[in-house]
């Protein structure tokens, strides 16, 4: 992917400018961060590490903020997607969640939300004090995976009084609720929707992928800057329209649960990020797109079963044509496995479970990477097919909760550690998900399962990762006392 001009991104990004203007300048700081850009005088590779680091405060604008390059930055990216309130992350999509979660109630009240929310939102109820209204996803009955919030799912729990609709669209397999329904449904009741979209960034600058959420008419949109787009690891967008939320509360909970030394680099790729979609996005993305359909049409044509998620798999508009999904099963082979053969050839994959392999394609990627995943995926699959077999719906989308007590109160409750064959009908007092996608199969507050237990013990035997849980090799819980 060619450069296209060199320096023409900056002209167009005031912190993208600001970041290569400082090291561009002279100077003698005498001011954080503490390795003065020199930590290569001390050790070679610390300074590899860090010598690059400049912050905001200092470094791309005066300590009092004079040159005001942040705000300059955020105003141009709200008028890109149409908000009226933007702010920068340094924190990720975690962060962004959690400000917009402390700025909708008080303590007690209830937000509609779908069980395949990230854990980072899970934690924000908790720390904000609010109830979850869970919504459970259909589910396709032929790939298993889930697609989406249906709009009775909402209606079921409207009458509960819920102050938001949260929801995560895309879902990490890339499927997508039908949006516009549920955002028409909420604001029936003035009620505000928030789309957790941190895999959905690319949305809505090409025809060729679905619109993104203020396209579709929702209040809040969350997104990562590192994931489908190139920016630095952690940065994210946080963006609002205000007709039902509140722009003050928006920038308090901001500011109450951001870092107070954000790191320069993360906020000028946000910047950057913002100009190059400004400027070629719907080139970039296009491009995207068709690379990943050569792609899975290349793979594709060595085996007999459709082996990728499509798009032509689901209503319009309802999947992420650059997700690349593949079904492990229906090679009768195992995902986990899979990931492991690649891993030696040195290829890493987003994520693996027994059943699903999810290769994650971005706009920095080129034809040639493609090509040369091609040429390793292609022989590893073939040397791996056996009789396909049904998919199994992922523990992540099938678990249906069983509440207990509230998430909050599980937190601060007195635990205590019980074996793995005696935690049937305990409280959780740990939130605990296989990482990725990081989707809860057991919040804090709800009951264990015996399809909860078994399930994870069994996820964890086939290789998955099963993260957040006090003991992680399973053989014991931490469930809230008796």
């Amino acid at each position: 992917m060619s450069n296209n001009g060199g320096d023409e991104l900056r002209k167009s990004a005031p912190l993208l400018d600001a970041y290569l203007t400082y090291f561009e300048s002279a100077r003698i700081p005498f001011t954080v961060p503490g390795h003065k850009q020199r930590a290569s005088t001390l050790d070679v590779g610390l300074g590899k590490v860090v010598d690059s680091d400049t912050p905001l405060y200092g470094g791309l604008d005066e300590i009092k903020l004079t040159n005001q390059v942040l705000a300059q930055a955020e105003s141009l990216a709200a008028k890109l997607w149409g908000a009226d309130f933007a702010r920068f992350s340094t924190g990720g999509s975690t962060h962004a969640n959690q400000a917009v979660i402390f700025a909708l109630g008080k303590p007690g009240d209830k937000v509609a939300l779908s069980r395949t929310s990230h854990r980072s939102v899970l934690s924000a109820l908790v720390l904000a004090g609010l109830e979850p209204l869970w919504l459970s996803p259909e589910v396709d009955a032929v790939t298993g995976v889930p697609i989406g919030i249906p709009v009775s799912e909402f209606e079921r729990v409207a009458d509960q009084n819920p102050i938001a609709l949260l929801l995560t669209e895309p879902g990490y397999l890339g499927t997508i609720s039908d949006i516009a329904p549920l955002v028409k449904a909420a604001h029936k009741k003035s009620i505000p929707v928030i789309i957790d979209a941190a895999w959905g960034g690319h949305f809505g600058f090409s025809k060729l992928t679905p619109q993104h959420a203020f396209q579709l008419g929702a209040d809040a949109l969350i997104t990562s800057v590192h994931k489908a787009l190139p920016g630095y690891s952690a940065s994210a967008l946080l963006l609002a329209r205000t007709e039902l939320l509140n722009a003050d509360r928006l920038e308090q909970s901001f500011e109450t649960t951001h870092t107070t030394s954000p790191a320069g680099a993360p906020l000028a790729s946000i910047d950057g990020v913002r100009a190059l979609l400004e400027t070629r996005g719907e080139q970039l993305i296009s491009q995207l797109v068709s690379h990943v359909a050569e792609f899975k049409n290349a793979v594709q044509s060595n085996f007999d079963l459709p082996i990728f998620l499509n798009a032509s798999d689901f209503p319009a508009g309802r999947f992420d044509p650059a997700k690349i999904v593949l079904r492990a099963n229906q090679l009768g082979a195992s995902g986990v496995e899979i990931e492991t053969l690649l891993g030696a050839k040195g290829v890493r994959v987003e994520m693996a479970d027994n059943d699903t392999i999810v290769f994650l394609a971005t706009l920095a990627d080129r034809k040639e990477d493609f090509d040369s995943l091609a040429r390793v995926l292609i022989p590893i699959l073939q040397s791996s097919a056996k009789p396909a077999r049904e998919s199994a719906t992922a523990l992540s989308w099938s678990v249906v909760p069983q509440v207990g007590i509230s998430m909050r109160d599980a937190y601060f409750a007195e635990t205590e550690m019980t074996d793995a064959s005696k935690a049937v009908g305990r409280i959780s007092a740990d939130l605990i998900a296989p990482y990725p996608p990081g989707v809860a199969v057991v919040a804090p507050g709800e009951i264990l399962t015996e399809q909860i237990v078994s399930g994870l013990s069994a996820s964890k035997a086939a290789g998955v990762r099963i993260a957040y849980a006090t003991d992680s090799t399973l053989a014991m819980y931490r469930v809230v006392k008796s």
